[in-house]
């Protein structure tokens, strides 16, 4: 007996941009008979499934009813920005992320828009990896009394609300004050974002299968402000100076919570993985080098003399 497969099918919400490469997927994968799942009425217009022969197999769900349960995968069209929405939909599920980039860096995405016919094929054939990916669990106290719970891939980042005040904030590892400063925010990120905002931020970068958890001070005004990385099994807090400014608490750039002073933002190594597709086998350093167009050739190799006698080799 053979099950149906189906896709979610999410894109960037620029759609004149995702447009055509969202009609071709979705052809090429009603072709192969794999039904194609959205969680908006435009999307499935953007696709126009008489015209491109999807035809009945483009269903609309709502996105607030676990979307993503029953699904092969999620097909992500778009940036990191749109992968980690998607992520929001597939980590309750269980299902893997499939990320195709079609902005700019797209770290986090496993192809680029060049080798679309490719990608899909390579889902219709079955032929892909699922790696997981670990997160971290957020829990927002004030005066013992929890306010928020949530989650992040990447990381979860506590800032200042007003730009024209200074965040006073206490850094505590396993319930042991490290330090306290004033600064712009402090970042509590993954290895996977080791290479996204915290890095943007003076953090070290992270390889994806090192179990650790990074913190990251944003603009501190402290002798000892450095990035810290510890076990993935600590529990770090972020206090918020009870006589000091408000603070706002985003995570993966969304979802943002309003801190009043005093607030406790907790962070731990997240019960519930992320799973990402992988097609390639490179490893991480690869992707690190083609993601940043890293230089990987000496001064010397990169201007050599043209001339096989080189005197700064005698």
């Amino acid at each position: 007996m053979t099950t149906e497969r189906e896709v979610l099918l999410m894109v960037h919400p620029d759609r004149e941009a995702t447009g055509e490469a969202a009609r071709e997927v979705s052809a090429r994968f009603a072709k192969a008979g794999i039904r194609i799942r959205v969680t908006e009425h435009d999307v499935c217009a953007l696709i126009n499934p008489e015209q491109h022969g999807v035809g009945a197999i483009c269903t609309v769900v709502d996105p607030d009813d676990n979307p993503a349960a029953g699904v092969e995968l999620v097909f992500v069209l778009g940036g990191d920005g749109t992968l980690l929405r998607a992520a929001e939909l597939a980590r309750p599920a269980g299902v893997p992320v499939l990320g195709v980039n079609l902005g700019r860096v797209g770290f986090l995405a496993e192809a680029d828009s060049d080798a679309l016919a490719d990608t899909v094929q390579r889902v219709v054939d079955g032929d892909y990896q699922v790696e997981e990916r670990m997160t971290i669990d957020v829990t927002v106290t004030h005066d013992g009394e929890e306010l928020a719970r949530t989650w992040a891939l990447n990381e979860a980042s506590v800032e200042k609300s007003t730009r024209e005040r200074v965040l006073d904030a206490l850094i505590e590892v396993d319930g042991r004050p490290v330090s306290a400063f004033g600064c712009d925010g402090v970042l509590c990120a993954t290895p996977t974002g080791s290479t996204a905002y915290a890095f943007s931020a003076g953090g070290p970068i992270i390889w994806p299968d090192v179990q650790a958890l990074l913190v990251v001070p944003s603009n501190a005004h402290a002798m000892f402000a450095r990035p810290l990385v510890v076990s993935r099994d600590s529990v770090i807090t972020v206090g918020i100076d009870p006589d000091g400014s408000s603070a706002v608490l985003t995570c993966d750039g969304a979802r943002p919570i309003d801190l009043p002073p005093g607030a406790r933002v907790r962070v731990t190594c997240g019960t519930t993985p992320v799973r990402l597709v992988r097609l390639w086998d490179g490893p991480f350093t690869d992707r690190l080098v083609q993601k940043f167009s890293l230089p990987v050739k000496s001064w010397r190799e990169r201007h050599a003399r043209p001339c096989e006698d080189d005197p700064l080799d005698a």
